[in-house]
């Protein structure tokens, strides 16, 4: 890792240099990255720009390409874990907001926080979203996942995203392009950037809309952590058809292997939710990734199941035997 990151040395000041040449304040340097993190963890971002439209995000792909620079893209930071080293590249954070309506179909930047979309719907009496209440993360997160809960998933609401490619280019696709399945899209491939979505949902009775988002909410807030650093569900959920909504909960299992009671230094699984780990606020990023890889291992040694992470990874993690 040291040659790579000396090769990736020159490449990066030079960067610093352009991109701070172009867009001024836009850019920072040595970004801490556990305050845009639900885990609130990880070490600094070589190079940080914040954009809040499509043209500032386009550009800024389009020279971090020209550069030859590693960048990876930072939404709300809800479901990815990053490293205790850092990054050493460009983190991009999507601030692109922005909220219309056209009908039943509202226009939304991928920068705006998903229960800020629910909340729009419900006050304009238009249904689909209840599922997504109190889904933490952004839009363009939720599409680049396939956010969903209780049997539903944003692939299925989603008109069209406006799209920037990994050259900084700018087009607009259609929902089937994205290849939607259980927490995935084809985004995860091809690593585009969502700036736009379309979303398009049905007229309905806002009261009874705004009673369903309330009983998701007090349901999640029930089995869900407020306020400790937390990024949701850790693992997905496994296909059954026999199961309730076709999936066989993570949860159920590591439940089964005792997860509520284990705790590897600041990192431990919420007691109340066996999927979800939580940072104490002294825990770091490679506790967090062991206490995970001793879950996987036991749930495999138990029942022959490999969980796979609903989370991203951004970073160098410390290889270790569990």
């Amino acid at each position: 890792m040291k040659v790579l990151a000396n090769r990736l040395e020159r490449p990066l000041k030079e960067a610093t240099k352009v991109l701070m040449e172009k867009f001024g304040n836009l850019i920072s340097e040595d970004e801490p990255l556990a305050a845009h993190n639900t885990f609130g963890t990880g070490g600094k971002a070589r190079l940080f720009a914040n954009v809040c439209s499509t043209k500032e995000l386009a550009a800024v792909v389009h020279i971090a390409d020209e550069l030859k620079i590693p960048y990876f893209m930072l939404g709300g930071g809800s479901n990815m874990l990053i490293s205790d080293e850092g990054y050493n590249g460009l983190i991009i954070k999507n601030s692109i907001g922005g909220i219309q309506l056209d009908g039943t179909e509202i226009t939304v930047g991928a920068g705006v926080e998903l229960q800020r979309l629910v909340d729009f719907a419900t006050e304009h009496g238009l249904s689909g979203l209840e599922f997504a209440a109190g889904i933490w993360g952004t839009v363009g997160g939720a599409i680049f996942g396939n956010a969903g809960a209780y049997g539903s998933e944003i692939g299925s609401v989603l008109k069209w995203a406006e799209l920037v490619d990994r050259k900084g280019e700018v087009r607009v696709e259609p929902a089937t392009y994205f290849e939607f399945d259980y927490r995935t899209s084809k985004l995860k491939k091809t690593r585009e950037f969502v700036a736009r979505a379309g979303i398009v949902l049905r007229a309905g009775d806002k009261t009874e809309i705004a009673q369903k988002v309330q009983e998701i909410l007090k349901t999640r807030k029930d089995k869900l952590p407020e306020t400790e650093h937390s990024a949701g569900c850790f693992f997905k959920n496994i296909p059954d058809r026999r199961e309730k909504f076709g999936k066989l909960t993570a949860g159920k299992l590591l439940e089964e292997i005792g997860a509520k009671e284990m705790r590897v230094g600041g990192a431990y699984v919420y007691y109340k939710h066996a999927n979800i780990i939580i940072n104490d606020g002294t825990a770091n990023s490679q506790e967090i990734r062991r206490l995970a890889e001793t879950l996987k291992k036991k749930v495999k040694e138990k029942f022959g199941i490999e969980l796979a992470e609903e989370i991203t990874f951004l970073g160098d993690f410390k290889e270790e035997k569990i």
